[in-house]
């Protein structure tokens, strides 16, 4: 168990670092919009690049920043039991949860996004829109968001058996959420 704890050390380094670079595409997708609205209406030039590289930063804030967000316990859940619920109850949901919904859907739709991306980079398959973007970096993103979201899953569903066994302890506090 010591070992598999260790990996999922790993992986939560790797998300925790993806993360970062999803708070950075923030940044820079506000930089170019604001830089592509200034350059509209100061200079009446524009491109649908800068429009689509927008979209693409957002798609690698969503698809890079769900596993950071898994991580640190952030996700969506229904708190009808949760919230008040003692920490064993918890960890039985977390880990009935991960490995019922979390781990199917992540493997599903990295198997189904993954030729999307290929059959995309294989014919380098370009915007139609004027001035647009090769498509296949985005689409890469899909697999890649997916696979690490999985991968957290794995760390997650391997930290809750440690808690369950008495091995460990959640590393983070469950906030109710304000109403």
């Amino acid at each position: 168990m010591r070992m598999l704890l260790a990996f999922c050390r790993g992986i939560d380094r790797v998300n925790e670092k993806l993360g970062v670079l999803a708070n950075v595409t923030v940044l820079a997708a506000c930089l170019i919009s604001a830089g592509n609205a200034l350059s509209r209406y100061l200079l009446s030039q524009s491109s649908n690049g800068w429009l689509e590289i927008q979209w693409y930063l957002f798609a690698a804030m969503v698809m890079l920043g769900a596993p950071y967000t898994l991580r640190r316990n952030e996700h969506v859940r229904v708190d009808l039991l949760y919230g008040n619920a003692p920490l064993r109850v918890k960890a039985w949901i977390d880990l009935f949860g991960g490995i019922f919904f979390l781990m199917p859907i992540c493997l599903i739709l990295v198997y189904f996004t993954w030729g999307w991306f290929v059959e995309s980079w294989h014919i380098n398959e370009v915007s139609s829109n004027s001035g647009g973007l090769p498509r296949w970096p985005v689409k890469l993103l899909l697999p890649v968001g997916f696979g690490m979201m999985a991968l957290q899953g794995v760390s997650e569903i391997t930290k809750t058996i440690a808690v369950l066994r008495g091995l460990n302890s959640y590393e983070f506090t469950y906030e109710k959420p304000l109403q």
